[in-house]
């Protein structure tokens, strides 16, 4: 862990210190397991099913009467009165239970007195924590009336600012140290910064400065996430210790985790020396469970603050945490209030189409955020505007926002830094490109939209070089002390602007509003959908009409003309007998687009089996019929590498068989003909190709496709998008073997149908060659007719 935690840098700065010291053994310290308290209290650990003690201070005798090898093994009535130890034993009894405070009169042997005790259980056991009362409990009368003006003065400020220095200010004046700070850190494992400070005269100011991260190791942070408050009454008190030293039930020494006891880490108390301090308290606060900052006081005299002004500070730093919440939460309304109308305005500027409208014109979209790009993912296809993202970026995006809710937020000011288990992304140069990102999921399945900010160095007055923490310090110790006599100036480099509330919110109500329009527009689709659904009823019942009432008529054209010829044509001109045969040639051929347009309206309704297939297997199924027209135009069939492909088998052979047909059909005089299917790898037209059916994904790409490729007459450019028109010939209808004019509309139709895409190109008097990638619709698997 310390590897990770520590900089490349810090590290090579430990091992060249004075002695070898190395302070990732402040990471590995167990501070929570050093066995010992401070002096001024004793602590006993009682099993609490049957009541005796199994751990006790070596003070015990001093402290409470009862030395704690008399103590251990026997029961904690000895020095706690029955009803104070039931007292606390209710009190701690729930789950989560939070310590309790009790003041007690105890001890032993006729010494009673007066004692703070507080409770908590650990590892199975309660553990009782006495510190001697020392005056009268009521002097103290006073301190609550200004405990309550403390909290109200709190509750007026306004922003971060004012809420630091309000606390600085009070906790000083409730406690009576020499300097208090608040301390902000830059991220839960980060640095921290000092916001606000009340100091004595005399004192270094340390305002403004910054404090490495290895000032508090993660066990330490750990801790004061645990614990609201911490009291180190002496830097230079006599720690003692615990009996027995290690449990025998655990093999380690009692977890003293919330204990208020608990004795300090040398190193700690090292460092509070080299910096002149000989006493000190610390209040935790917090954001959302995760540990915001400090309230740190110091002070130059041992000092040991009362159990009433300990807890009026640990409640000050419940109530400043609570009241950073209430601000943010101000923040985000006055956030929503000031974006709400540039919001609406953006979100119906993409209400034509996001990525479309982004791509054109996404300035509104920079703006709402003050970022340098945006971009839109949708179905692995990407488009955006401003600062480019790399591609692996657009796709780490995508596999973080899969894990999200649609609608919540991720973002991150400092790219670079991020462990690969963040985001899988580390940019190869962090001075370039994107710095910062904050995205929004739109959907469950990766689909994202995202801003990015890029660089800003920001310059930092250090307290000590964060690149080299150790060094000898001025009594001989191995830490380096800490002030603004010293400062360390740098600049960070790869981190962005911070994202704000109001970016936060912005994104947020963006994603609202959108969704809004998504679920406006899935209305009107649904109201399309019934209106093609009465359609489709309509079309069903032309086809009926078509299928029998125009059909039946035209076959009692064609026979009435076809007897009229048989019987009277000995007595008929010959103008007349032309003309009944233009019209049964005539009915017939109405009768042949009667069939194609059936079966073309047909197709469109028809559901789909796709499955894997034999494409050579196929190929032969289609020879079967355009074999004979291509053999009588002496065309001959090449095949390339013909791997199986996923189609409906019946669609597949109805494209084979078409475009066979047109290569015999368009076959070029004067040369050796030949049509050539295969299967082959192409890149994505980049708009030089006439790209007929799909969506045309970014150029670049490539993809697999089946070619059906002749070298016959070839289509002039300005054709050959017609020739995919239904009914549309180049040629007369009794040119190139006639025809209707439906095969290549057909083709087009079950490319459709198959979510694929066709393309040609085409050279006049060299040939042409189709270009079919099947793709395959999300049921695949099944026959996806209702």
């Amino acid at each position: 862990m310390e590897g990770q935690w520590l900089s490349e840098r810090a590290r090579a700065a430990e091992s060249a210190a004075a002695g070898g010291f190395d302070l990732t053994q402040c990471v590995r310290e167990p501070i929570h397991l050093l066995g010992g308290v401070q002096s001024y209290g004793s602590l006993v650990a009682v099993d609490p099913d049957s009541g005796l003690v199994e751990v006790a201070a070596r003070n015990t005798g001093e402290v409470l009467g009862v030395e704690a090898d008399a103590l251990v093994g026997t029961p904690v009535t000895r020095v706690v009165p029955a009803g104070a130890y039931g007292e606390a034993l209710e009190a701690t009894s729930g789950e989560e239970a939070a310590p309790a405070a009790l003041s007690v009169v105890a001890g032993a042997d006729g010494a009673d007195r007066l004692f703070d005790v507080s409770a908590h259980r650990r590892d199975g056991l309660l553990v009782l924590e006495f510190e001697p009362r020392e005056g009268d409990a009521s002097a103290s009368a006073g301190f609550h009336q200004g405990v309550r003006r403390a909290l109200g003065r709190l509750r007026s400020a306004a922003t971060v600012a004012d809420c630091c220095r309000v606390a600085v200010r009070e906790v000083r004046a409730l406690t009576g140290y020499e300097r208090v700070v608040a301390y902000r850190f830059d991220g839960e494992d980060g640095p921290g910064e000092v916001l606000a400070e009340d100091v004595v005269g005399g004192w270094e100011p340390w305002l403004g400065l910054w404090f490495p991260a290895t000032d508090i190791p993660p066990q330490a942070r750990r801790l004061y996430r645990e614990s609201w408050i911490r009291v180190i009454a002496d830097v230079d008190d006599a720690t003692v210790g615990l009996l027995p030293a290690v449990r025998p039930a655990t093999g380690a020494p009692l977890d003293l985790s919330r204990a208020a006891l608990r004795t300090v880490s040398g190193f700690h108390l090292e460092y509070l020396r080299n910096i002149g301090v000989r006493s000190s308290m610390s209040v935790s606060v917090l954001r959302e469970g995760r540990l915001w900052g400090l309230i740190a006081c110091h002070g130059a005299r041992p000092s040991r603050p009362a159990p009433e002004v300990r807890a009026a500070c640990e409640t000050f730093g419940a109530a400043f945490s609570l009241q950073l919440a209430a601000i943010e939460e101000r923040e985000r309304a006055d956030a929503l209030d000031a974006s709400g109308a540039r919001t609406a305005a953006v979100a119906a500027l993409l209400a034509d189409g996001l990525e479309k409208r982004l791509a054109e014109d996404g300035g509104p979209v920079l703006e709402l955020l003050a970022a340098d790009g945006v971009v839109a993912g949708r179905s692995g296809r990407t488009a955006g505007f401003g600062e480019p993202f790399p591609p692996e970026l657009c796709a780490a995006l995508e596999r973080r926002a899969r894990t999200l809710t649609p609608g919540s937020l991720w973002d991150t000011d400092r790219l670079s830094e991020l462990g690969d288990e963040e985001l899988g992304y580390r940019p190869p140069d962090p001075g370039r490109g994107p710095a910062g990102v904050l995205m929004v999921p739109l959907s469950d399945s990766g689909d994202f939209l995202a801003w990015c900010r890029r660089e800003r160095p920001a310059p930092r007055r250090w307290a000590a070089d964060p690149a080299a923490p150790v060094r000898v310090g001025p009594r001989g110790e191995r830490l380096t002390p800490r002030g603004s006599g010293a400062v360390f100036r740098s600049t960070v480099r790869g981190r962005s602007l911070p994202w704000t509330t109001r970016d936060r919110v912005a994104a947020r109500e963006l994603w609202r509003l959108l969704t809004g329009l998504v679920l406006r527009h899935a209305d009107h689709l649904d109201r399309l959908n019934e209106e093609l659904r009465m359609t489709n009823d309509d079309l069903d019942s032309f086809a009926h009409a078509a299928a029998h009432d125009l059909k039946e008529p035209l076959r009692g054209i064609s026979n009435a003309a076809t007897f009229a010829i048989e019987d009277a044509a000995t007595g008929l001109d010959a103008t007349t007998l032309r003309r009944l045969h233009t019209m049964q040639r005539l009915a017939g051929r109405m009768d042949e687009l009667l069939d194609s347009l059936l079966h073309y309206a047909r197709l469109g309704r028809a559901g789909l089996r796709v499955r894997e297939l034999d494409l050579g297997a196929a190929l032969d199924a289609a020879l079967e019929v355009a074999g004979p027209r291509l053999a009588e135009q002496g065309v001959e069939v090449v095949r390339g590498e013909l791997p199986p492909v996923r189609a409906d088998a019946d669609r597949l052979y109805e494209v084979l068989v078409n475009l066979l047909v047109n290569a015999a059909k368009y076959a070029r005089d004067g040369a050796e003909r030949r049509v050539e299917v295969a299967v082959e790898r192409h890149p994505v037209p980049a708009g030089a190709d006439t790209v007929v059916a799909g969506a045309e994904p970014a150029p670049g790409a490539e993809e697999c496709v089946l070619v059906v490729r002749d070298n016959g007459i070839g289509i002039a450019p300005e054709q050959q998008r017609e020739v995919f028109d239904l009914f549309r010939r180049l040629h007369g209808p009794g040119e190139r073997g006639g025809g209707t004019g439906v095969g290549l509309a057909l083709v087009k139709r079950i490319v459709e149908r198959h979510g694929g895409r066709l393309w040609l190109r085409s050279t006049p008097g060299e040939g042409t060659a189709f270009y079919i990638g099947l793709g395959g619709p999300p049921d695949a698997d099944r026959d996806s007719s209702q």
